[in-house]
């Protein structure tokens, strides 16, 4: 399977907010759509998918038009999607029924996920347990009153957190098994623990074998899931490739030194620049492997011991502020 963006244009008058859009994706994995705000991502995406109209470009899946014919395709938007006054499992069979599940597969489904998310209690409220017989004076006994309890009804949507409803997005999403999972700002509202809950689903789709498109500003999450990435940057492309080849082409330019003493005259006279110092415990930005190892043997040479020295390649987060600049596009 394989999936070919080519071309993609979006164009509002004379304002052009996607220019010419090209990618592909021919394994399982995840590509990373990345910009700075009102880049163009999900304008991308929403062209991808067919629910916006593209002004040029095609979207291919295995040599055929993207559409719900030839791809089952999972979509997490970033705006909630759920109807805020319905009833959550309603809807949740609904949206399975758009996908050709019929509503007796699409409630295993639903109970799977709403155990694996954690959700159960929003789609599965407990009934009332009958109050238990009460003894009367003459042996007699009194029935339980079920009116004094109050019976627990379905949640709504706008009756959950905004991380809760991103987990029944989430469940959305993949009732249908997707084949193509597209996700935009996934992570969005979700505090430490529900963020590694969905990244432990997200391995799981990607060990299926699954094709993740991900857009989001959570450039440590990013770099965790992604092999290859476009960063988009005033409706236009600016960086492509896979994930290992960009960092390797900026070149090891990050170093961590940690010292017993004072170095900043040594690191000064290597031409080197100090990020971050703390408790003689140096974030240095090197032009290359060769100043770095300067660094290193003015220390050696008067007989400073070294504690850490770690020369590494630079985060995603460094490279994606160097592209774009901290601008944003909106």
């Amino acid at each position: 399977m394989s999936l070919i963006v080519q071309d993609l244009t979006k164009r509002y008058g004379d304002k052009v907010v996607v220019d010419h859009l090209s990618f592909r994706m021919d394994q399982p994995g995840v590509y990373a759509l990345l910009g700075s705000n009102g880049a163009g991502k999900t304008t991308s995406i929403r062209m991808m998918l067919g629910i916006l109209a593209r002004d040029g470009g095609t979207v291919l899946w295995n040599d055929r038009p993207l559409n719900t014919d030839t791809c089952n395709v999972g979509y997490l938007a970033e705006e909630r999607g759920l109807y805020p006054k319905y009833d959550l499992m309603d809807q949740l069979v609904y949206f399975a029924s758009l996908r050709g599940v019929d509503r007796a597969e699409a409630r295993k489904r639903i109970k799977y996920w709403a155990e694996r998310l954690e959700v159960g209690e929003y789609l599965y409220p407990q009934m009332p347990k009958p109050a238990p017989e009460q003894a009367l004076l003459g042996g007699r006994k009194r029935r339980p009153v079920m009116a004094r309890q109050k019976i627990q009804k379905p949640k709504k949507a706008d009756q959950l957190s905004k991380g809760n409803q991103q987990k029944i997005q989430l469940m959305t999403a993949l009732l249908s098994d997707p084949e193509l999972l597209i996700l935009d700002e996934p992570l969005s509202g979700l505090d430490p623990v529900n963020a590694d809950l969905f990244k432990s689903i997200l391995r799981e789709e990607i060990a299926r074998g699954k094709y993740l498109i991900m857009s989001s500003h959570q450039m440590s999450v990013v770099e965790e899931f992604c092999t290859d990435l476009t960063i988009l940057h005033r409706s236009c492309a600016v960086l492509q490739g896979h994930l290992n080849d960009i960092k390797k082409s900026y070149g090891r330019v990050n170093l961590h030194l940690k010292v017993e003493q004072d170095v900043r005259p040594y690191i000064e006279a290597a031409g080197a620049r100090i990020v971050t110092e703390k408790e003689f415990d140096y974030q240095i930005k090197v032009s290359g492997e060769e100043q770095a190892n300067r660094l290193l043997a003015a220390l050696i040479a008067d007989r400073i011991p070294v504690v850490t020295f770690d020369l590494r390649e630079p985060s995603l987060h460094e490279i994606f502020v160097e592209t774009v600049g901290g601008d944003s596009d909106e």
